[in-house]
């Protein structure tokens, strides 16, 4: 078959036909070479899945890549626009503005994007975009001995990918996502579509690839359903990695700290219970505060894969991410705070508490940007929860409340305010998990959370934190269990939300 036209500017898209798939992986290995892939990661691969009984069994494939979405969540939530959609519909990526925050990777609903370990930036598939620059086919596509991966112009109605495309008899990967993928299967199973379809084998051991371990505590991906592990196996996959680590979890905590100091002070500040120049409000509220707004920019850094590219949010830009909008919020808060504190040294309570109209906001915003920021990682179904804006400004007062209770332990009211957030967070926290969730994925991440790798953290975190609620007069044993408490439980949340495999 002759090669289409590749000329640039059009909407290109990919057909990979798994009727002709033979699992040979050389798309995998030119593409390697193609684009000097090093080895552990990839930007594609070929899945296999064993589906039958014995001796009626076959084996089914499936080319794993990005799905070059009309609609991509990782070019949404990137906030210095390193992955980018051409106008030729090609989600590709530059390297020099990425900051390695690895959001595009928690966004990603097919688990197609990763840290490159040699340069620390993100890549995944392009559709070796500089060679459709020059009129080639992908390294891929030329390479494949049975023709099953074809690329062509969606909008051309002569491409065969548009006339298979418009045919129908394809499918595509997670479409209740809703990002309009431009990767097109024909003749794939189910059992290689739904990463949660198939048996996985005990102990996570899987020859020629690496898996060190079962990513989830329930053999074949669906629990509390009857599953097919007999029907269908996985036996080649590669691992799912989570992209954020303890530091993300520490992240949410120390910023409901920073947050729910100011928040508590200004509630306090309203009912009277503290006045304008007492030493709470002058000095312990802004001094937790901009404390818990310093590290948790600290930390913030350490978790970028280029730190000294950090201050690329704010010159490069991209407002619709979340992480950029949370980092203004972060520094107009940081910056209330430091006019409290000049206020305060100059024995000027009264302004301070004017700088509340802008503060009490700020500090809101700073506990809830975060819910924003998971709602755009559609990849975390866990983590499309509308509940969870309101549950991190609990969590906030609970942490800031604490924090203040243990360097001023003479406002009795604080361990009234940790008691009654405490309980109002066992309380959202269990409600969460007792309802229904909508997709095998929420339901398999809280299975995780409550019943598998994370419930030690989880558990542990919520009878801490019930700790905090039963003794409102002491000043330090409650406090310090709230706290340890709610960090167990981010810990829980962050990490059990990103445990379900995606591919």
């Amino acid at each position: 078959m002759e090669p289409p036209d590749l000329e640039p500017g059009r909407r290109w898209a990919k057909v990979i036909d798994q009727n002709r798939c033979i699992g040979c992986h050389a798309c995998s290995t030119a593409c390697k070479s193609e684009n000097g892939v090093p080895l552990g990661v990839h930007r594609t691969y070929v899945k296999a899945v064993e589906i039958g009984v014995f001796p009626a069994v076959r084996r089914a494939f499936q080319v794993t890549r990005c799905n070059q979405c009309d609609d991509a969540p990782c070019t949404a939530v990137c906030p210095t626009r390193a992955m980018f959609r051409r106008p030729d519909g090609i989600v590709d990526f530059d390297k020099r503005i990425c900051i390695g925050c690895k959001a595009c990777i928690a966004a990603c609903p097919y688990d197609a994007i990763f840290i490159n370990p040699d340069d620390g930036a993100a890549e995944k598939c392009n559709l070796c975009s500089h060679r459709v620059d020059a009129g080639l086919e992908p390294a891929c596509v030329t390479v494949c001995p049975t023709g099953a991966i074809l690329i062509g112009d969606l909008d051309d109605p002569d491409s065969p990918v548009a006339r298979i495309v418009q045919q129908g008899g394809v499918a595509v990967r997670r479409p209740e996502k809703e990002t309009r993928p431009k990767l097109f299967y024909k003749g794939a199973h189910q059992a290689t579509l739904d990463p949660l379809a198939a048996a996985r084998p005990a102990g996570g051991l899987l020859m020629w690839s690496e898996q060190p371990d079962v990513p989830h505590g329930v053999p074949a991906g669906h629990p509390g359903r009857a599953n097919s592990a007999a029907a269908a196996r996985l036996v080649y996959d590669v691992a799912h990695r989570a992209p954020w680590d303890a530091r993300v979890s520490l992240y949410t905590w120390t910023k409901g700290i920073a947050a729910g100091a100011y928040l508590v002070g200004l509630l306090l500040l309203a009912l009277g219970t503290i006045a304008p120049d007492s030493a709470l409000w002058r000095w312990w509220v802004p001094g937790v505060a901009i404390a818990g707004v310093a590290v948790t920019g600290g930390v913030l850094i350490a978790d970028l894969d280029h730190p000294e590219r950090f201050l690329l949010i704010f010159t490069r830009r991209h407002g619709r991410s979340w992480l950029v909008r949370g980092a203004f919020v972060l520094l107009g808060y940081g910056g209330v705070l430091a006019a409290h504190g000049i206020a305060s040294i100059a024995g000027a309570g009264a302004a301070s508490a004017w700088l509340a109209i802008a503060g009490g906001p700020l500090a809101a915003m700073t506990a809830a940007y975060t819910a924003f920021l998971f709602a755009q990682c559609k990849a975390r179904d866990l983590w499309q929860n509308p509940l969870l804006p309101p549950h991190l400004i609990v969590q906030a007062v609970l942490a800031g409340a604490a924090a203040l209770q243990l360097v001023d332990a003479g406002v009795a009211a604080l361990g009234w305010i940790v008691a009654i957030a405490a309980a109002v967070h066992v309380a959202v926290a269990l409600a969460e998990i007792a309802l229904t969730h909508g997709t095998a994925h929420a339901r398999l991440a809280v299975h995780e959370m409550t019943r598998g790798r994370y419930r030690a953290w989880f558990w542990a975190g919520l009878g801490l934190t019930a700790l905090g609620a039963l003794a409102p007069w002491l000043p330090v044993a409650p406090p310090l269990a709230a706290l340890a408490g709610l960090y167990a439980f981010e810990h829980a949340y962050v990490q059990a939300g990103q445990a379900v495999p995606l591919a």
